[in-house]
């Protein structure tokens, strides 16, 4: 579904990325790991148009997505949950979901029934879907942040540090509900720093460091690797 080819990113003089290389199969939960300031973030902002890449190149379905503006890359299928939420936090539940989260949908009956999916999806959004997204707790503003990107029906979904923050047993049902949206016929592009969370429901894995990808393989093979372990797992 996603192909990333010699994908390099400079910030000014400093170089972000060198020479990325990676997949996403379509139907795959597939984790990108580092530690902070490998480039994670940098690799999803420039899958979704935020960052315009120096050089390589970003197939999806077989077609370049390179410098199409985001809500292009938005249409096409791919939409981007970001590292820190960015909710708007003047706006109701609701709002964020239907307003900004189905902005690019005009069928309101299709939207409608998106939005009674995310509310089976996060019971507690139906709740709270009154309520101001500033005032949500963190575990919530999560939840919502995720209902957001989905509402535009992507067929690939980025998830950029989304256990950030959040008190183990949040985690733990984040990793429940990232299995649920997979089991919907979403494909997912998973960063994450929690590498146990992220490693226990991935079909597959990239390690990035310091802007290069230095391993990759099956998920349950990587978890075994000593490198991966100290450096990762804390073991």
């Amino acid at each position: 579904m996603l192909q990333i080819s010699d994908l390099s990113i400079y910030y000014g003089k400093s170089i972000a990325l060198r020479g990325v290389t990676l997949e996403v199969g379509g139907g795959e939960i597939v984790s990108l790991l580092g530690a902070n300031g490998a480039g994670k973030s940098t690799t999803l902002r420039t899958i979704s148009g935020l960052v315009t890449p120096k050089s390589g190149d970003i197939l999806f379905e077989g077609k370049s997505v390179k410098g199409l503006p985001p809500h292009k890359i938005v249409k096409k299928g791919i939409s981007h949950c970001p590292e820190g939420r960015r909710i708007f936090p003047d706006l109701t539940v609701y709002e964020n979901l239907v307003m900004m989260g189905a902005y690019l949908r005009s069928d309101r009956k299709e939207v409608m029934e998106s939005l009674a999916n995310m509310y089976s999806l996060f019971p507690r959004l139906q709740e709270r879907r009154n309520q101001k997204g500033g005032t949500l707790s963190g575990g919530e503003q999560q939840m919502l942040a995720i209902g957001r990107a989905l509402m535009s029906k992507p067929k690939l979904l980025l998830l950029d540090e989304p256990s950030l923050g959040l008190a183990p047993a949040a985690v733990l049902d984040l990793s429940k509900r990232i299995r649920e949206i997979h089991a919907l016929g979403v494909t997912v592009l998973l960063v994450e720093q929690n590498a146990h969370m992220a490693l226990g429901i991935s079909d597959r894995a990239y390690v990035l460091e310091v802007g290069k990808i230095v391993l990759s393989g099956k998920a349950k093979e990587l978890v075994q690797l000593d490198q991966v372990k100290k450096a990762y797992l804390g073991m």
